[in-house]
């Protein structure tokens, strides 16, 4: 029996709920029909709320405590990413291969010194441009640098395959002046313009392209051994788009496809600092740690504000067109999976790193604040055995595709040892229920300008957020309180359900690094 392919499509800084299937104006026709033609996770979290912790944890089924990258800014050990899902897949005969943004290693680092991995900007000169890996466990990889346009593409012999290809042909500066002209209509809310970069220039195109080209060519080969008699080598890939993260800059037509006049807004989306505990206060208003680069980059690219309703619909519009390509990207995956007759034996996931406040409780992007929009993202499965038009309420986490893509692939993932397979969920195995899913961040003052050492537990129903050092907490009634109006972790008549989650939370396995690594590069 043939293993099947797997191919995981990711974007990131995606809310769980900003889905057509979601009941929110988002227009993601495809990914409306990959719901329907597969099952979908509705209380899905992610280990981590930031993208480097997020993508390590996925990648080798380690809560981010156990394998190290417990915050932006550290390396993924290369040894262990070897044992991840890449590089064990790899070993037992699969073709992997990373497209897009990995985000495994550090971008920018301290003194701008040179870490020696290619996703690092003062080391990519070091990559010839017929570098393709090994890389992270992957046999071949097609990498971009960033995918945020805060910092445009890096210029040649820096860079990495997508930077390279931007500049190859002599239009960098061009497509450098396109993509920072804005489009009308005008808004003044930050980090938000419609950009008049042509969309067969952007990341996230490019993407699509060198995806349909893979799959393009993974038809002829498994075609092909059929013809020869022999069994296909099957693929696992990971496909990686940078958006919808921060700044808000959709291209034409895309940052039209959205009035900010009909998109809805949060029920809540005032500040409301009081009512929570003491470190989402901290979080906003202390200074910074870190050197004076990396403080004036946290000030001012991941502290956002909106002032009036209409920024924030602005705001809003774009990225929801932001989403809108991306489902146009994964569109034209799905229809080359289907033409290449690879559809029927390929195991397609989608899902994101992480979410985005996107207005609640007055907020935007992420940080300490384990809200839904932040901590729930959208997964969808699509494959052979999957029920269709199935949705599985029971708290799960990205953490849990390594365990997953080792069953389907039927070679266990060695470092898998915090991920449990979804493939029982997913074929209907009622006796498969899941009762709670884990997220853990250590972050520095760096970042926020505060340390904290934040565990959360989510159930199907509620869910609670600890500070280890302090003891403070969170907690909210999800049933009764979807909006997490309600902080009741000192309520007394919620002693039970706090105990209860207290204790899920003291499960966590006592696997932790007694020696944490250091960051190489800002948080």
């Amino acid at each position: 029996m043939e293993k099947p392919n797997i191919l995981l499509i990711m974007s990131d800084q995606h809310r769980g709920d900003c889905f057509g299937f979601e009941g929110r104006g988002v227009k993601t026709p495809h990914l409306d029909l990959l719901v329907q033609q597969g099952t979908r996770f509705s209380a899905c979290i992610t280990p981590n709320v930031v993208c480097m912790p997020s993508r390590s944890a996925l990648l080798t089924g380690m809560l981010p405590l156990t394998n190290g990258v417990h915050d932006n800014g550290i390396d993924l050990d290369e040894s262990l990413s070897a044992n991840g899902f890449a590089g064990t897949l790899s070993r037992s005969g699969y073709d992997t291969r990373f497209i897009g943004k990995a985000h495994f290693s550090s971008n920018h680092s301290y003194g701008n010194r040179p870490t020696g991995r290619c996703e690092n900007i003062p080391s990519s000169h070091l990559f010839a441009d017929d570098w393709h890996g090994p890389y992270m466990g992957f046999d071949h990889v097609e990498l971009m640098q960033l995918g945020h346009n805060y910092w445009l593409p890096e210029r040649p012999p820096g860079g990495l395959h997508y930077e390279r290809w931007y500049h190859a042909d002599g239009l960098g500066n061009l497509k450098d002046v396109l993509y920072k002209q804005a489009l009308a209509p005008f808004t003044d809310a930050a980090q938000t313009h419609n950009s008049a970069l042509p969309a067969a220039w952007h990341n996230s195109t490019w993407v699509g392209d060198r995806t349909v080209s893979y799959l393009r060519q993974q038809g002829l080969q498994q075609r092909h051994a059929r013809t020869s008699a022999k069994a296909p080598q099957p693929f696992c890939a990971w496909v990686s788009m940078a958006d919808p993260h921060h700044p808000f800059d959709a291209p034409a037509p895309w940052c039209w496809m959205h009035r900010p006049e009909d998109v809805d807004l949060p029920k809540h989306r005032s500040l409301d600092l009081d009512r929570r505990p003491w470190w989402h206060r901290a979080a906003l208003e202390n200074t910074p740690g870190g050197t004076p680069e990396s403080r004036k980059v946290r000030q001012e690219y991941s502290r956002m504000k909106f002032d009036t309703d209409a920024q924030l619909r602005d705001i809003t519009a774009n990225y929801y067109g932001m989403v809108s390509l991306v489902d146009h990207q994964v569109g034209r995956i799905l229809s080359a999976l289907q033409e290449e007759g690879l559809a029927d034996n390929t195991l397609v996931v989608f899902t994101s790193d992480h979410g985005e406040l996107l207005g609640d409780h007055g907020l935007m992007l992420k940080g300490p604040m384990h809200y839904e929009g932040l901590l729930r993202v959208g997964l969808v499965v699509r494959g052979p055995g999957v029920g269709a038009a199935q949705v599985v309420q029971d708290p799960v986490s990205t953490l849990d595709l390594a365990a997953t893509f080792g069953d389907y692939a039927a070679t266990p993932i060695l470092s898998a040892v915090h991920s449990t397979s979804l493939r029982p969920l997913l074929e209907g195995q009622s006796v498969a229920q899941r009762d709670h899913a884990f997220n853990e961040w250590r972050l520095g003052p760096s970042r926020c300008g505060v340390s904290l050492d934040l565990r959360t537990v989510r159930t199907q129903t509620a869910k609670l957020t600890l500070e280890m050092t302090s003891g403070a907490g969170e907690m909210y009634d999800l049933h009764n309180d979807p909006h997490e109006c309600n902080n009741l972790f000192d309520d007394i008549n919620s002693r039970g359900l706090r105990e209860e989650l207290m204790q899920r939370i003291m499960s966590r396995p006592d696997d932790i690094l007694a020696n944490l690594p250091e960051a190489v590069g800002p948080a």
